[in-house]
């Protein structure tokens, strides 16, 4: 696995000791991570990836962040996108860049590790940064975003797809059901780690309103920002211009 850039290890992703209780829980169901996400979301996550790298305008040849990768679908997306761009798949969980090192890989496809709060990267290296499922993850959002516009050059794009609360409506009994009953039992069978996927449902009621995610965006300095929620509500897609 090459280290890009220099990477620095780890620090604060969600607290002293929660960082760690994160980055376990993820070493642990990182065998079975892909096949719950196609599962949970009835194989949606893979339309949701390809619009996310669309949405994020990278260049034929440009480098792309995928930060918060995993096992680096949003990656390798890219590159079926883009043949001849270049991206990098940062995490801060060893196991997760292992198991998507196991995959087939093209040779362009760098891996390291990374802190979402203090990127290892120069100013300006990227013409995109996008992440999935990175955001709900960091104690420090608006550090996290900084961060990204940072390295972003001017005119890219950095996209988000994320959690978000969903609304509370008509339809908010079985979406409930759905993240409190199904998804743990799910992740029982799966994975055998059912406090794994209750992480899931909590961090969806808890994390920001696509509203109020958007307007950290533009807090942090990001313009042209625009999102979209799918899945009933609990799944968005945010996007900005630096």
């Amino acid at each position: 696995m090459r280290s890009y850039w220099g990477a620095r290890p780890q620090t604060d992703m969600a607290g002293e000791d929660g960082a760690g209780n994160v980055q376990a829980m993820f070493s642990r169901i990182a065998h079975r991570y892909d096949l719950m996400n196609r599962l949970m979301t009835a194989g949606q996550d893979a339309r949701w990836r390809r619009e996310v790298i669309r949405r994020s305008q990278l260049p034929r040849s440009g480098r792309m962040l995928d930060i918060g990768a995993g096992t680096g679908d949003l990656a390798r997306e890219a590159l079926k996108q883009r043949p001849n761009s270049w991206p990098v798949a940062a995490d801060f969980t060893l196991e997760m860049m292992l198991a998507g090192k196991t995959r087939q890989a093209p040779s362009q496809l760098d891996w390291s590790a990374a802190d979402a709060l203090c990127l290892p990267f120069p100013n300006e290296a990227f013409e995109a940064v996008v992440s999935g499922f990175l955001l709900r993850n960091v104690t420090n959002i608006d550090q996290c975003l900084r961060e990204q516009l940072r390295v972003l050059k001017a005119g890219g794009y950095a996209v988000a797809l994320d959690t978000t609360q969903p609304a509370r409506n008509f339809l908010r009994p079985l979406v409930d059901f759905y993240l409190h009953v199904i998804i743990p039992n799910l992740g029982r069978i799966i994975t055998g780690d059912v406090e794994a996927y209750k992480y899931l449902p909590e961090t969806t009621e808890n994390f920001l309103q696509a509203e109020k995610l958007a307007a950290l965006m533009e807090q942090a300095g990001f313009k042209e920002i625009g999102f979209r929620r799918l899945m009933f509500g609990t799944i968005a897609i945010h996007w900005g211009m630096k």
